[in-house]
Parts: C-alpha cells; structure tokens; sequence
C-alpha cells in the first residue's frame, strides 16, 4: 500500500506529500509576533468565497484561480517587503508565493498550516467588516478535519 493512499497522521505528513518547501515556512506564533510590528505584509491564497467567510487581520486578498503577479507587484512595489502567503494549511501558499519569487520578492514565506493552524492556535479571524469571526471556510469535510477549532463553513 502507497502511503498517499493511506490517511494522513499528522499535519507534517500532509504538508511533506503536497509541498517541496520551496518557500520557507513560518510558525503562526512567528508571525503573530511580526504582525504587531506591522512590517510583514499578509497575502492571502484562497478563493474569494474563502476569505469572505474570514481572513487574517490585515490580509490582502490575492487569491489563488486567478492569482496575479502583476497586480501585486503593483500594490507592493517593493521586492524586498516580507511577505507571508497563506491559504487553509499552506498549499496553495507554496505555489503562490513561488510565482511571487519569480516575480522577484526575495522575503517570501509560508504560513505552516495556513488559517488552520492560526485559528486552532485561537487567534483572530474577522469577517469582512473586519469583526472577530468563529468562521473558517474549510473546502470540505475531508480538509475541515485539520481545523480543530471555530466553526466550520464548506460553502
């Protein structure tokens, strides 16, 4: 039996089969703690009906389906800007912020278990009033099995 047929254990083994780690993560504790600096800009990489339901405080929409270098580098001019991807557990992140390092960002990062792992850590979400939210989009039941905490939404 292939381990990819076999249920995931833990958050690394998901992450480990999906991910080269091409983009280095980052702990939510760490970026938390970069968050109230307000250096670090939050990019967030899900679809548009994911981060209506709730996003990181201070997130910017970038999305993933129809992701644009272009319009990103025309809201964050500068490449040297430290920049965090993140989407439900840090997959489509890897991706989006590879085109963001082809793009020419050189302080790009993962968030290691996506708004997941920072909500199970019980930090704030909001909605799109920018109100605290209990919400998290979970694509589905077989992904919403990570998210241990808040109140799951599938659509």
């Amino acid at each position: 039996m292939s381990t990819s047929s076999v249920a995931q254990k833990t958050l690394d083994d998901l992450l480990n089969q999906y991910n080269t780690r091409s983009i280095p993560y980052i702990s939510v504790a760490e970026l938390k703690m970069q968050m109230t600096t307000g250096d670090v800009k939050v990019l967030d990489a899900r679809e548009y009906e994911e981060f209506e339901v709730s996003h990181l405080p201070t997130a910017i929409f970038v999305g993933y389906s129809n992701f644009s270098s272009e319009e990103v580098t025309t809201s964050l001019p500068n490449k040297e800007q430290p920049i965090v991807v993140y989407c439900s557990l840090g997959i489509r992140s890897e991706e989006i912020g590879e085109k963001l390092k082809k793009a020419g960002y050189t302080q790009v990062k993962n968030l290691y278990g996506g708004i997941f792992e920072w909500k199970n850590n019980d930090y704030e979400v909001v909605d799109m009033t920018g109100a605290e939210s209990e919400q998290v989009h979970t694509c589905s039941k077989a992904w919403g099995k990570w998210l241990t905490k808040g109140n799951k939404v599938y659509e």
